[in-house]
């Protein structure tokens, strides 16, 4: 059976797939247009037709991975409506502990990307900004999460949460947190987030 080559904004997002996984697996060496055709089983010159520069391309990689981000469940700081009745009722602990142990399992590629491509915007202002507003717009949904929850000052303690839950995941998938169990890695996070939060809610 033929696989069916997606057209469209379902190839647009097949391309921007297709190069995340290059750049987690192969490092931005690896990435190119002729890498990212062949990865999505498209034909040659899909890529450089949707997206024209390198830098088009890095872009994409890093509003794909935003996409996924704000439309996840429960969302990793999504932007949106607020948690429903059951979310405001959980443990602020618990939900975070979740998102960071749930996005390490389920979108390593994502997590070792993201990371590659921070590295690489801080030569590339105009991804350097795509990952800034990026950014905010997370750390804006942590907020607004937060707050549901209860936390004190949620807009100012959505940073410190956020860089937290970052250093934790990156220390998983490319750190020395990679030698850890699954529960020892969990049993951390939760101990390190619930620190956080209560010293939080103290100031």
């Amino acid at each position: 059976m033929t696989k069916k080559v997606p057209l469209g904004e379902d190839r647009q997002a097949a391309i921007a797939d297709a190069a995340i996984h290059l750049v987690a697996t192969r490092g931005l060496r690896g990435l190119t247009h002729r890498a990212v055709d062949a990865e999505a089983g498209l034909p040659p010159g899909s890529t450089s037709y949707y997206l024209r520069t390198r830098s088009a391309l890095l872009t994409a990689c890093v509003n794909r991975m935003l996409t996924r981000d704000l439309t996840a469940q429960p969302p990793p700081g999504a932007a949106g409506p607020a948690p429903d009745r059951a979310a405001t009722d959980a443990d602020p602990v618990d939900l975070l502990v979740g998102m960071v142990v749930d996005l390490v399992r389920d979108r390593p590629d994502d997590l070792v990307a993201r990371y590659e491509l921070s590295l690489e915007a801080s030569r590339q202002p105009e991804l350097r900004e795509a990952i800034i507003q990026g950014g905010r717009q997370l750390r804006e949904g942590l907020a607004g999460l937060l707050a549901a929850l209860g936390i004190a000052d949620a807009e100012a303690a959505a940073w410190p949460a956020a860089a937290m839950m970052d250093g934790l995941m990156y220390d998983r998938v490319a750190g020395a947190g990679t030698t850890l169990s699954p529960e020892a890695f969990e049993a951390a996070v939760r101990r390190s987030l619930k620190a956080l939060l209560i010293g939080l809610n103290q100031h």
